[in-house]
């Protein structure tokens, strides 16, 4: 089948000779015994061009599904025998990368010596095919997504503020007095903030503000300064919350999506092993309780302040 196969996409005996290290007298004589094996002719060939038949097409296809699964069952088990080494070229979110990727490097440098990490810290899309990552960390919902994925962590999100602008401009109690506040967000001065109601259903709240910007960094240092209200993922701001520059608002209520913490790369079969202890790191450091998840807030500041709504 392997010979059939090298056979196949090399286009000729001589060059399937040559990959194979043997003669085409050798793999003539392996084509022909597999086709009186078969009963039937898998390949139509003269001197100048070979042409699978009907037969030959079909079996070529399994062939490759066949030696395919032969292929990554060795590499499995040869996984645990393989030094990681070589160049990895990763994509990431810029703060996430910052904040918690970045400070990983030394234990990973100290764990697997002989790979050579090079991040790339962009919040624009990337194609990881196209653009030759060898895998991207992305902060999205993948659930009708092709790709290839790990789910590294989930993405909790609370709303919060700096106790001045609270003690300025009161405190909202209900998710429908976000939309009486000055509210931080991406774009368009304008969202739409899901969350759950208590009795579990979802629903949203529209939302508006006169600041506006598609950095998460921006957002987090704008609320801050006291400039508004934020929806930000926890991994952002759980130093913040545990201090108390940041108060946490709606404790009550969930403020969800369905987007979580991934490792995006181009294919399952056969991940080089650098890839793969990369992913298994980033698992093993972040998980599905994440430290930045079990961070207590500070208590709240005593802050005296007339309350919204």
């Amino acid at each position: 089948m392997a010979v059939f196969a090298k056979v196949v996409a090399a286009g000729s005996l001589s060059a399937a000779a040559r990959e194979l290290g043997t003669s085409p007298t050798l793999i003539s004589r392996r084509l022909a015994a597999l086709e009186f094996r078969l009963g039937v002719r898998l390949v139509n060939r003269t001197t100048r061009s070979l042409n699978l038949t009907v037969e030959g097409s079909r079996y070529y296809e399994a062939c490759t599904r066949v030696l395919a699964d032969i292929q990554e069952a060795d590499a499995e088990v040869a996984a645990g025998r393989v030094e990681p080494r070589g160049a990895l070229k990763v994509a990431l979110p810029a703060s996430f990368g910052h904040q918690h990727v970045a400070p990983l490097v030394p234990k990973f440098a100290e764990r697997y010596p002989k790979v050579e990490l090079a991040l790339s810290l962009s919040d624009r899309s990337v194609n990881v095919m196209d653009e030759g990552f060898d895998l991207a960390v992305c902060i999205a919902d993948l659930r009708d997504s092709s790709l290839a994925a790990r789910r590294l962590a989930p993405n909790r999100r609370v709303v919060c503020a700096s106790p001045g602008y609270l003690a300025a401009h009161g405190t909202p109690r209900t998710p429908e007095d976000l939309a009486k506040h000055n509210c931080l967000v991406v774009s368009d001065f304008t969202a739409n903030w899901e969350y759950k109601t208590r009795d579990g259903r979802s629903t949203s709240v529209r939302v508006q503000g006169r600041y506006a910007c598609d950095n998460w960094e921006v957002l987090r240092q704008w609320a801050l300064a006291g400039l508004g209200i934020a929806l930000k993922s926890t991994w952002d701001v759980y130093r913040q919350l545990e201090e108390g520059s940041l108060v946490v608002l709606l404790p009550e209520y969930t403020f969800h999506s369905d987007v979580a913490i991934y490792a995006v790369y181009p294919h399952r079969r056969f991940l080089p092993a650098k890839t793969r202890v990369f992913i298994e790191f980033l698992a093993e450091s972040f998980g599905p309780d994440p430290y930045w998840d079990r961070a207590s807030p500070s208590p709240k500041p005593r802050i005296r302040a007339r309350t919204g709504g």
